[in-house]
Order: structure tokens, then C-alpha cells, then sequence
């Protein structure tokens, strides 16, 4: 307990830290842009607008650095598999049990750990002590899976999604086998601000796939709506590297594998199917609830939200 919260301080520190020059350099930004412009300074800037012109001419960002991290959670993701944990809410029915194990099959490497009637205090605390890097939680209304809650552990963040379209593998019918290996992740139309926070909290669920790997995850943005896309390349001749984006738009609601046929491409559906929209990130773990902070809410409620894209920068 005292290790946890020793490192959970030092967190919070290292945000603290991070949020202060993302602060400050937002002010040298600004400085730079009235400068280059030739316009008044903004108010807030004259005070200061010496010293940050001093800092200006030091002020320069190291290759590789987006200078938009949010949170340093995800520095060292890739060095090592992540450990996903699934489970689903308490009673579940036998369609959400199935629908769990189903989301294992597109994880690769995800397990599934019966509910019961854990609580979430000590369902996060035994994710912290297995290693357990992210916990997803399915929910459901009347055996209908409708959310999807991922937590990474062991700081957060915390991202709430609404489910909804599922169709199992078993509902498709006339499926193969699922494949294994650790897919090629395709991210589409997720260019926002927000859209790259979404983006990244569902990328690292996944491991490093391998260069010749053959099966792909696309999550394509439509409308503040991701669909989920469960790809994967087989056949003859250059099927070793990943295939151009142009196969990679089936109908709406599908998962698909594809296979090379000399020069053409044959689509066939894997599943399951699957859409979700974000609704809620908080900076904290599941078990802190409304106690820890709101980094981003959907409020649909508001006179401009039919005209936003949230996910998208256009």
C-alpha cells in the first residue's frame, strides 16, 4: 500500500509537471504567433511577453517529441505485451459471457476472469497485483451488451464507451477459425485532439505485431461512431506486407478477413461485430469513480452538438 501510493504521488507530480510546460509553452505559442503576425500582444501576455520572448530563442522541440502527451502511463508501452484482463458486470447473461469471450479472440492474449461478486475495489486491486496492465468491463441491459469500460492500470486513465451493434461469431455463421497473432492497427479519421487520446487508450491494448503479420484491426471513425474492423490478408504472392487501405473498407458493421487471389481481393466476414462511442475519460482508476477527475465529457444536451465532430479534425 505505501509502494502504491508513493507511486501514485509521483505520478501525480509528473502530470503536475507536464500540465505546467504544456501551460507555459501554449503562452510562447501564442507570443510567436502575434510576433510573426505583427498584431497587438493578447493581454494576458504583456506582462510577461519579455521573458517569454528570452525563452523564445532557446525554445525548440527534440526530434521525435509530440509535445502533447497527457499522460505518461503509456512511455514504456510496447517494451513489453500487455496484460488485458476482460470481465463483465455481476449475473451476467450467457449472450454477454459469450460476447467476453468472443472480445479475448481480438485481444490477443486477453483472459477472462469471472465476475462473481467481486467488488470493483478488490477486482482492481488483484489486476495491480497480477500485473494486469489494462481491465475491460462489459455491461449490458436486458442481455444486450451496451458498454465497455477500459481502465489502465495501475493510474488510469479511465475511458467509458457505449456498445452497441453487437453480433456474435456464432450469429454471422459459416465463420473459420479466429486467428491468433498480433494484428496491424489501423486508426481512421481519429485526427482530433480527443480522437488521438481515444486512439491511444485502444492501441495499447494490443502487443508489437510482428512484420509479417497477416491479420489487421481497423478502428475507423464514422460520424463520432468507431467501428471495429477484424481483418486478416492470406493467399499468394506479396501477402507478407499489410494491405493497402483501399481493402480495408467493407460495409458498415462488418469484421472481415480478406484474401489475395492473384490480383484481386476476396472479402469474408470474421466478427464479431461491434461499434463504440466515447462518452466519458476520467484521469483515475475504475474503483476511484467520481472521485477522480473528468479529463473529457460528452454533452449532447448543448445547442451545437449535432454540428461537432469530436473524434475527427474535420
Amino acid at each position: 500500500l505505501r509502494r502504491q501510493a508513493r507511486e501514485r504521488r509521483e505520478y501525480l507530480q509528473r502530470r503536475a509537471k507536464e500540465q505546467q510546460q504544456q501551460r507555459q509553452r501554449e503562452r510562447r505559442e501564442s507570443l510567436k504567433r502575434a510576433l510573426d503576425e505583427n498584431r497587438l500582444l493578447p493581454t494576458e501576455l504583456r506582462h510577461e511577453a519579455l521573458a517569454l520572448q528570452k525563452e523564445l530563442e532557446f525554445d525548440f522541440q527534440a526530434p521525435g517529441e509530440t509535445g502533447d502527451s497527457q499522460d505518461d502511463e503509456y512511455r514504456w508501452a510496447g517494451l513489453e505485451p500487455p496484460k488485458v484482463m476482460v470481465t463483465t458486470s455481476r449475473d451476467p447473461s450467457a449472450r454477454l459471457r459469450l460476447f467476453a469471450k468472443e472480445l479475448c479472440l481480438l485481444l490477443p492474449g486477453a483472459r477472462r476472469m469471472n465476475r462473481g461478486r467481486a467488488e470493483l475495489g478488490a477486482l482492481v486491486a488483484a489486476c495491480r497485483a497480477a500485473g494486469v496492465t489494462d481491465l475491460l468491463v462489459l455491461h449490458e441491459t436486458r442481455g444486450r451488451p451496451d458498454g465497455l469500460t477500459v481502465s489502465h492500470l495501475p493510474h488510469g486513465p479511465t475511458a467509458h464507451f457505449t456498445l452497441s451493434g453487437a453480433v456474435l461469431r456464432q450469429e454471422v455463421g459459416g465463420l473459420g477459425g479466429a486467428p491468433l497473432a498480433a494484428p496491424h492497427l489501423l486508426l481512421l479519421r481519429l485526427d482530433s485532439t480527443l480522437g488521438k487520446r481515444v486512439g491511444t487508450i485502444l492501441k495499447h491494448l494490443f502487443p508489437v505485431p510482428r512484420a509479417d503479420s497477416r491479420r489487421v484491426v481497423t478502428f475507423a471513425n464514422e460520424d463520432d461512431v468507431i467501428l471495429v474492423r477484424w481483418v486478416t490478408h492470406g493467399g499468394h504472392g506479396d501477402t507478407d506486407r499489410p494491405p493497402p487501405r483501399a481493402c480495408l473498407t467493407p460495409p458498415p458493421h462488418r469484421n472481415h478477413v480478406y484474401r489475395r487471389r492473384g490480383r484481386t481481393v476476396e472479402l469474408e466476414e470474421v466478427g464479431p461485430r461491434f461499434q463504440l462511442r466515447p462518452y466519458l475519460i476520467r484521469l483515475g482508476t475504475l474503483e476511484q469513480g467520481d472521485a477522480a477527475d473528468v479529463e473529457w465529457r460528452w454533452h449532447p444536451y448543448t445547442a451545437t452538438a449535432p454540428k461537432r465532430r469530436l473524434l475527427s479534425a474535420t
